[in-house]
């Protein structure tokens, strides 16, 4: 089964100094390196700070954007490792391992929702 590892960094993320963001990067290098040797990585990323964020919405069939996330909150979402593995343990198990849970981060593990034959993923 896949689950989405949403890595939600802690409200003081952005105050790291060079050296410890450096030294963060490279525990995750070691972390997804781990996901890979054991074929449980199927993708992953860092995103870009939430001041970088579009939120579109739709109102009356007019397509309308908002700078920014589209909620307000101390924690927000700073990237994500898509993951296969037999069970929510198995995925509890790899989240746990998260580098950053050290420094306060929280690690949101969901189920990827399978869609069914024929049908497009992203409908």
């Amino acid at each position: 089964m896949e689950y989405m590892l949403l890595i939600h960094n802690a409200p003081d993320a952005a105050d790291a100094s060079d050296e410890d963001r450096q030294a963060m990067f490279a525990a995750f290098g070691e972390y997804t390196q781990r996901l890979q040797d054991a074929g449980a990585l199927r993708a992953g990323d860092p995103l870009q700070p939430p001041h970088t964020a579009t939120t579109v919405r739709s109102s009356g069939g007019e397509t309308l954007t908002t700078d920014g996330p589209f909620a307000e909150t101390k924690e927000v979402l700073g990237g994500y490792y898509k993951i296969e593995v037999d069970s929510l343990d198995e995925a509890i198990e790899w989240a746990g391992q998260i580098p950053s849970l050290a420094r306060g981060d929280a690690v949101e593990v969901r189920p990827v929702m399978p869609v069914p034959s024929g049908q497009p993923a992203d409908s």
